[in-house]
């Protein structure tokens, strides 16, 4: 099982690039990398856009693959693809039956919950964590599905369109995560 962190956006509402935001002490997208790390997933890509230069030089990112969407403000749909390209080519992922994705901004997705929808790892399956019956991250690609979800991932809808058109099982994960994303700073109240 691979992971794939989707990193690359200005984050124009908050004012910042979400992966340098901080939350309990560690880079946004450090958060990320080792949540899908300690859930299994290895080789874990970050696709990185708008920041890239200030991610690479702020993060500790030395257990992560780097990948630089050079279209990153086309939307999240190019990080997707980009990430997943990179996956179907890089050595360390030429067995790996699916890949786990997370966007940056959720710090709420612990270990337990990507473990949970991980668990259901094979080349066909569809998974996503669901929170109070909404389907939220992390999600799970089977492999299988990589290309489907490529041609469909365009603009900010990522998996979108292609998840509604197939079977996603729903992995309730409300007990051990949140699946609040970060988008305004009054999203970070709390963290």
């Amino acid at each position: 099982m691979a992971g794939l962190v989707l990193a690359a956006g200005r984050g124009r509402r908050i004012g910042t690039p979400k992966a340098l935001l901080r939350t309990r002490g560690e880079l946004f997208v450090e958060r990320a990398v080792r949540v899908l790390r300690l859930a299994g997933c290895s080789p874990v890509v970050v696709v990185l856009g708008a920041a890239a230069p200030a991610v690479t030089e702020r993060a500790d990112l030395a257990t992560a693959e780097i990948v630089r969407n050079e279209d990153w403000a086309t939307g999240m749909g190019s990080s997707l693809r980009a990430g997943l390209r990179t996956l179907a080519t890089v050595e360390s992922a030429r067995e790996t039956t699916g890949t786990l994705v997370l966007p940056v901004d959720m710090p709420g997705v612990t270990v337990e919950a990507a473990r949970r929808v991980a668990a259901l790892a094979e080349p066909h399956a569809l998974a996503a964590a669901c929170y109070e019956g909404e389907r939220g991250h992390p999600v799970l690609l089977g492999r299988r599905h990589w290309n489907g979800v490529s041609e469909l991932a365009v603009g900010d809808r990522g998996a979108r369109d292609y998840l509604r058109t197939h079977g996603v099982a729903l992995v309730p994960c409300e007990d051990v995560a949140s699946g609040f994303d970060v988008d305004r700073p009054e999203d970070l109240t709390g963290e």
